[in-house]
């Protein structure tokens, strides 16, 4: 609306630039004026500064010293089109000032952008809910409202950066769209769209594989066919490259008659930066919903022409491994790797990442040769370097999965949990996205096969990617265009050289004979070199004929590692380095096989001898000195994999089944004991599930502190949850329930949702088999909290309705009175504020009766916190007030921390800036006793909304920086939240009483 009752304004962005006064077309003037207008109404109602409109208008050249001028007359002959009514003094409503800068405010309905995103985000929520249908009528109105690219008759804004985005979100939209059809049975509909966009973008390998594969699903294979050879040909012959991924997996899916996916994946998005796809450069297609190709995003600091310097205010990952000290030869695989290198950072029009297979056979030194080479030149890139061992050929088969390791590369790029989906290709893709504009390293170790890597595969020109298997991967090289690097054994000179700087030349010079045998014996793998160094240095009265015997005379073999030489076999070299531990080091290297995780602690090694750990500590350094292990800098140890497996080979052997059940139940005492002592330590709101004494020799670790526990968990937290999948394969019921149940509070509040529900879900399945309603409505609780931090909503109601009907039935009202307040938190995330007061009223009811007062001081917080969102702030006081009371004399801290934040809001609310801001302090110095960091950057946001709302902006400004500071480590969209705010001082000052918004659940403990 314009400052005249009734009159409607319209501004048209997608496409070229338009406007409309109650319907009638305005008149925009020259294509500056266009510019100015367009900026503005990019920014969505916030201030933009003079110099940003500068710097649109004269974006390849210096600004006029009248530019300031030029920009008040072209707002000038904007606020008489848009507010003609408007009186010449009068600051007027829709085009305002604001400091240094001009605000354009407008309806939602007003901008068609605005409109864009609203029926985009519409339809997420519809596919999330699986109305597939209403999903796709909503896209399809979405994309309906382009009439070409984004302010097309405005080519000074072409390579702009919001403009670049909002082609971006058309493209995300237009995918979408097309896997949404597919998936809702209508891939006949959705072809005229995805065909004309295919059209108008030639060189858009994912817009054509979205073609093929609704050709293939509406029963079309012979035009599926068709399209696909004709892009494979015109990248070819346009770019000399390939078929990438997408567009391999369609063919292939083509070929072996395979469906097509049957759901689509989950939306993903990425306001930092979207996803831009690199897209032909020929003119426009015809105005439309499809009939136009998204701009091309220019080449940022991700490409490898430009410079090398960092992305600014994005993580810098420094993951890889320590290099070797002694690495000895491997001239030629360096050279080809460098090769590589060089071809990654020359401009030549290939907008794909490059990618090294590094392969041979176990024990070769695939792993030594990578991280030795990614060290060397980890320099050229500048926004860091990500690992990942894929354990794809670990001897308990535990490869990993790749949405696990998806999420790994998130975590490292320090993506928040809540804005990861929960499907693997959507994984993928936000991780492309994440990737698109920087220039990483990516060493992804010991692979199984394409598969495992394909979704780890970044999409950008400016990465490179290293990936060792002891496959070959064939396919990947055929399909993605990778460079194989093989890795053959040493050659005789530089397997000398290796054990020469190993054991030193005097012991070689005086037993040739001996050291010729040896090097032939170990056949040039680095790893059965290192491990005979090693027993010769650790063994003075050992010579190396000795040795050479020992080799030549091993009757065991390790037959599925052979090197194809019958005269080698690193299990010889194995077995007599075994042969040479004590007794006690020989029991722990056969044990060691049994441990499910990747690495492991000193105690936990001792729990799984049943010895103590001082006594287990040098045991472990015998094996460490004899190559048998790895120690980590961390003090924490991880066994070579083919060691691991031999271990394996040799407790099956010598250990009876007995003895290794009760080795493997000691190990799971060890964690659920450690995990249940950790756990008390951060549930404050009930007690830790009583526990059996621990087995003997078994030593739990137990944490000292709040710091010490949540330090502990980050350390066990993959093999924890490795151990509890382990114990409920075993059949080990009542375990797995406990210590899922012990996990849940650190998985919750370290964020880690995911783990969360694959915790939660194993303890359902026991406490099922178990035929305990208390324990699977305690599962079914904690399950259901994954799912609304996870915004799976429907799924978090319906385990809540189970959790709930089980307490019922076995009469446990303050289980029913927990399971409430989940409830409450749910149904606050989906905006209903009055079912959430309800179900706090009925949980705070339920405690009364149980007289269970810790829960009624929860209850009553969750009472008064959602009076304040319904504005009531006096009631709320009343609640918040009494809660503190009780959660004092409990000396609940982390209660007592949420209560002060609920108090400060309604304070606020109430006028009261001096009460709020020191409820905010109080709230603030509890959520730093108990080490929770992002409690308090979420509460010093708050403080300073307080201080804004009150007319206080250099307070405010000080306190949004330190909690920018905190929040930038812990959680980048709450980080983003208080950018926006920080660049939003210049507006005017807001009246008292605004300024917290209510969309703050995902902090709320209850």
């Amino acid at each position: 609306m314009d400052g005249r009752r009734g009159a409607l304004l319209r501004i048209q962005l997608l496409g070229p630039v338009r406007a409309w006064r109650d319907g009638e077309p305005l008149d925009l003037g020259p294509a500056a004026r266009r510019v100015v207008l367009g900026l503005l109404a990019l920014a969505g109602g916030k201030p933009l500064l003079r110099a940003d409109l500068m710097g649109g208008l004269w974006y390849d050249r210096e600004p006029p010293t009248s530019a300031a001028n030029v920009i008040q007359t072209h707002v000038k002959h904007l606020r008489r089109l848009l507010e003609p009514d408007r009186r010449p003094r009068d600051g007027g409503t829709v085009l305002r000032l604001v400091g240094d800068g001009y605000a354009l405010h407008l309806p939602a309905a007003g901008l068609d952008v605005t409109q864009f995103r609203q029926r985009t985000e519409a339809a997420t929520t519809a596919q999330r809910c699986g109305q597939l249908d209403v999903a796709a009528e909503l896209l399809g109105e979405a994309l309906a409202l382009w009439h070409g690219p984004p302010l097309a008759d405005v080519p000074a804004l072409a390579t702009h950066p919001k403009v670049v985005a909002l082609g971006g979100e058309r493209q995300a939209a237009l995918g979408r769209y097309g896997e949404v059809m597919i998936a809702a049975g209508r891939a006949a509909e959705g072809l005229p769209i995805l065909a004309e966009a295919a059209v108008a973008a030639p060189l858009d390998e994912a817009a054509h594989a979205r073609l093929i594969r609704a050709y293939h699903a509406a029963g079309r294979r012979g035009q599926a066919f068709a399209a696909y050879h004709e892009v494979r040909r015109r990248l070819a012959d346009d770019l000399g490259v390939a078929p990438g991924p997408a567009l391999a997996a369609a063919h292939r899916a083509l070929l072996h008659e395979e469906e097509p996916p049957s759901r689509p994946a989950a939306p993903v998005t990425s306001p930092a930066r979207p996803a831009v796809q690199a897209v032909s450069a020929r003119p426009a297609g015809p105005a439309g919903p499809a009939g136009w190709s998204g701009p091309a995003g220019p080449s940022g600091p991700g490409s490898p022409s430009g410079p090398a310097v960092p992305a600014r205010g994005l993580p810098r990952p420094a993951q890889l491994p320590a290099d070797l000290a002694e690495f000895t030869g491997r001239t030629a695989e360096l050279a080809r790797l460098d090769g590589l290198l060089d071809r990654a950072g020359r401009p030549s029009g290939r907008a794909a990442t490059v990618i090294a297979v590094v392969s041979g056979t176990a024990g070769v030194g695939k792993t030594t040769l990578a991280v030795h080479w990614a060290h060397q030149v980890a320099h050229r890139f500048p926004d860091g370097q990500l690992y990942v061992n894929l354990r794809g050929f670990d001897p308990a088969g535990a490869a990993v999965d790749p949405a696990e390791a998806v999420r790994q590369l998130l975590d490292a790029l320090q993506v928040p949990a809540e804005r990861i989906p929960a499907e693997l290709d959507a994984q993928a893709a936000l991780y492309r996205s994440e990737m698109f504009h920087r220039r990483m390293l990516v060493l992804l170790d010991n692979a199984r096969d394409a598969a495992q890597l394909r979704p780890l595969l970044p999409g950008g020109p400016g990465c490179l990617v290293v990936a060792t298997s002891r496959a070959r991967l064939a396919d990947l090289v055929a399909i993605e265009g990778a460079a194989p690097v093989p890795v053959d054994p040493l050659p005789a000179r530089e397997a000398r050289e290796l054990l020469v700087r190993r054991i030193g030349g005097r012991r070689t010079v005086e037993e040739p004979q001996a050291t010729a045998e040896i090097l032939a014996r170990c056949a040039g793998l680095p790893l059965a070199l290192a491990i005979v160094a090693a027993r010769i240095a650790t063994s003075r009265n050992l010579s190396l004929a000795d040795l050479a015997g020992q080799l030549r005379r091993g009757a065991d073999r390790l037959d599925a590692l052979s090197t194809g030489d019958p005269t080698t076999d690193l299990r010889a070299v194995f077995s007599w380095s075994y042969r040479s531990l004590s007794r006690a080091g020989a029991r722990l290297f056969r044990l060691l096989g049994l441990h499910p995780g990747p690495d492991f602690s000193a105690a936990a090694a001792a729990s799984l001898a049943g010895r103590p750990v001082t006594e287990v500590r040098e045991t472990l350094t015998e094996l460490a000195r004899a190559n048998l292990l790895g120690q980590r800098p961390d003090g924490r140890y991880a066994p070579h994999d083919l060691l691991r497996a031999y271990a394996v080979e040799l407790a099956e052997r010598s250990d009876p089944e007995r003895r290794r059940r009760a080795a493997t139940d000691r190990l799971l005492d060890h964690y659920l004991h450690s995990a249940s002592a950790a756990d008390a330590l951060l549930r404050t709101e009930s007690s830790p599930v009583p526990l059996d004494r621990p087995r003997a020799g078994v030593t739990p670790e137990r944490p000292v502190d709040h710091q010490r526990a949540f330090e502990w968990f980050a350390a066990e937290r993959v093999v924890l949850l490795a151990v509890l999948e382990d114990a409920g394969n075993s059949g080990r019921d009542v375990q797995t329930w406990q210590l899922g149940w012990a996990v849940g509070t650190y998985l919750d509040r370290a964020s880690h949702w995911y783990d969360l529900v694959a915790a939660q879900r194993a303890a359902v399945a026991a406490a099922r088999r178990m035929a305990d309603p208390a324990a699977q409505a305690s599962a079914h609780r904690f399950l259901a909290r994954a799912y609304t931090r996870l915004a799976r909503l429907d799924d978090a109601d319906a385990q809540l309705r189970y959790a709930l009907e089980l307490y019922r039935t076995s009469g446990d009202q303050a289980g029913q009175g927990h399971t409430h307040l989940n409830l409450s938190l749910m149904w606050e995330r989906r905006g209903r504020l009055a079912d959430a007061l309800d179900h706090a009223r009925q949980a705070l009811g339920l405690f009364e009766t149980a007289g269970n007062r810790h829960g009624q001081a929860r209850a009553l917080n969750a009472v008064g916190w959602y009076h304040t969102l319904l504005e009531d702030h006096s009631s709320a006081l009343t609640y918040c007030e009494q809660a503190l009371v009780y959660l004092q004399e409990l000396d609940d801290r982390m209660g007592q921390a949420s209560t002060w934040e609920s108090l400060g809001r309604a304070h606020h609310h109430l006028g009261d800036r001096s009460r709020s801001v020191g409820c905010y302090q109080h709230a603030l110095r509890l959520f730093r006793a108990v080490g929770d960091r992002h409690l308090e950057g979420i509460t010093l946001s708050h403080v300073g909304d307080t201080h804004h709302a009150f007319g206080d902006s250099r307070a405010a400004q000080d306190v949004w920086r330190e909690a920018l500071e905190l929040l930038s480590e812990v959680d980048q969209v709450e980080a983003g939240k208080v950018r926006t705010k920080l660049a939003t001082l210049e507006q005017p000052v807001q009246v008292v009483g605004t300024g917290i918004g209510a969309d703050t659940s995902a902090s709320r403990r209850w």
